[in-house]
């Protein structure tokens, strides 16, 4: 007997026990609730593969319970329970989206019955998927084996981000292996892609992504040039992958359309420090530091390295002639967040409204020193699941659907993506040596070369030197860097932790959508 484990919830679930003992007969496990926001705290804290829901329960009734349900948990079957047949009723339940419904006093054969439809439709599905996936394995590997430009890496990463998530969702456990084993692959060969022309993209070559310090530009310039009747709302959000912009999208089809989702590529480092400011002044890191040294703090000095972004932004939007009304806001925290959503009226007199996001960012950092973080976030889909929920329940969403209330154009972009990490990889350097685990910024480096990605001219690559002989190293797929020193305690303490800074698809190959109200 599969182990599916059931939960119901009904205001009167003590009259339902006959039901319960029955489907417990069946080797069913059963969990009760016996309102909605129970339900809702159950289904976020514990696994569960089908929910039956009482449509008529007092207080937060059935289809509210639904909304909720299925915004943490989409792919949850829901099979709605009532004791009405009334239209409007069955048609707001289908349309949030339930696997089944059944009509009160439902009998014991019934409730079997859509457990095994919808279990064995399930079974049929990951039978499918895992079938499909095998087909495309080859597709991939034969891709990934031949010379890869810059597109040809994009579609190779949309279809392993597709794969990984439709697995993760049948919980095939030997296809996710079998994809997991083949991504690191692509991160290889990917790898070898930016070492021989990542100094292309940058200078703009044929077939080149678009990069970090071209986004405002090529993205943002031309939507404020064209819409000037409605504002343009552009929110960065810090440290967000594909993966999570796939499972965070979802949430809000029903307020937006997509006018355009493309995948771009952070520059090097793939740290706030560098794609961040890169994105705001519209110019290379070694750039800044030339024309802007105000604004530009070395890895050594104290203080946070991307408080000017505003001032850096708007020097951007002077050089390009553009005179318009603009509001910076960074948000750090939820009181910040909630402010924001207070004031969000305001905003629409401007032309455009810059939203920085930093909660992806504390969430991939966090998980390396809360111990609950980093259980909820164990693996790749808890790590999408963990930022699904934060956006069902943050300031953002609300943020994002008021934009769509005032018919604005939305542009979601990031500065990097992140990798779980798990090679160790030595590397010794002085004090002054920047503290990135997934690159190093220094004069005295050592280190073995063939586990690193280095390139010999920092400014090559747009990058400064505090030193005649600075030079900057860089983490290759899932390494990061340890100093011999208490070696075995920084290993422990970062293996299998969210990081950021180095080469791999993850954390360069990042989304960027317009959006429009529907």
């Amino acid at each position: 007997m599969e182990n599916v484990s059931i939960l119901w919830a009904d205001d009167e679930i003590d009259l339902l026990k006959p039901h319960l003992l029955f489907l417990e007969e069946k080797g069913y496990s059963v969990a009760t609730a016996n309102n909605g926001q129970d339900a809702i705290e159950l289904v976020r804290e514990k696994h569960f593969d089908l929910v039956f829901l009482d449509e008529n329960m007092p207080g937060m009734g059935g289809l509210e319970t639904l909304s909720e349900i299925k915004s943490h948990r989409p792919e949850l079957p829901v099979v709605m329970v009532t004791k009405s047949e009334e239209e409007h009723i069955m048609e707001s339940a289908i349309g949030g989206k339930i696997a089944d419904y059944l009509i009160k006093p439902v009998r014991p054969n019934q409730l079997w019955m859509s457990v095994k439809k919808i279990m064995d439709s399930r079974r049929l599905v990951q039978e499918q998927s895992s079938q499909q996936y095998i087909r495309e394995f080859r597709e991939i590997s034969m891709q990934i084996s031949g010379r890869m430009d810059f597109s040809d890496w994009e579609d190779v990463y949309r279809k392993l981000v597709y794969w990984e998530m439709e697995l993760a969702q049948t919980r095939n456990t030997a296809m996710l292996e079998i994809l997991t084993a083949q991504k690191q692959e692509a991160n290889q060969q990917f790898v070898r892609s930016v070492q021989r022309d990542y100094t292309h993209w940058l200078n703009g070559s044929s077939g080149a992504p678009l990069m970090s310090h071209q986004i405002f530009k090529d993205k943002v310039q031309p939507l404020l040039r064209s819409n000037s009747d409605k504002p343009v709302f552009w929110i960065v959000v810090d440290n967000l992958r594909w993966d999570q912009w796939k499972s965070i999208w979802p949430m809000m089809t029903d307020v937006f359309r997509i006018k355009e989702e493309a995948l771009t590529c952070s520059i090097l480092p793939t740290a706030t420090q560098y794609a961040r400011n890169a994105m705001f002044a519209g110019m290379l890191p070694d750039q800044i530091k030339r024309k802007f040294p105000q604004w530009w703090i070395e890895e050594d000095e104290e203080g946070s390295k991307n408080a000017h972004e505003e001032n850096l932004l708007k020097e951007q939007m002077k050089s390009l002639g553009l005179n318009l009304k603009m509001a910076y806001h960074k948000i750090t925290n939820l009181q910040s967040g909630k402010r924001l959503v207070e004031q969000f009226s305001n905003l629409n007199q401007n032309a455009l409204n810059v939203i920085v996001y930093n909660f992806v960012d504390m969430l991939s950092h966090a998980r390396t020193d809360m111990e609950v973080i980093r259980e909820l976030a164990a693996d790749e889909e808890g790590y999408r699941s963990v930022t699904r929920s934060w956006f069902a329940n943050s300031p953002l969403q609300e943020m994002l659907r008021k934009a769509a209330e005032m018919k604005a154009l939305v542009v979601v972009s990031t500065d990097h993506g992140t990798i779980r990490v798990n090679n160790p990889i030595q590397v010794v350097g002085d004090r002054n040596t920047s503290t990135n685990l997934r690159y190093k910024m220094g004069k005295n480096l050592k280190y073995n070369p063939s586990e690193v990605v280095e390139f010999e001219r920092p400014e090559s690559i747009g990058l400064p030197k505090t030193n005649v002989s600075s030079r900057y190293i860089f983490a290759d797929t899932d390494g990061f860097f340890a100093y011999p020193n208490n070696y075995n305690y920084y290993v422990n303490l970062y293996r299998n932790t969210f990081q950021h800074g180095g080469v791999s698809l993850e954390e360069m190959l990042i989304p960027l959508a317009v959006l429009e109200s529907k």
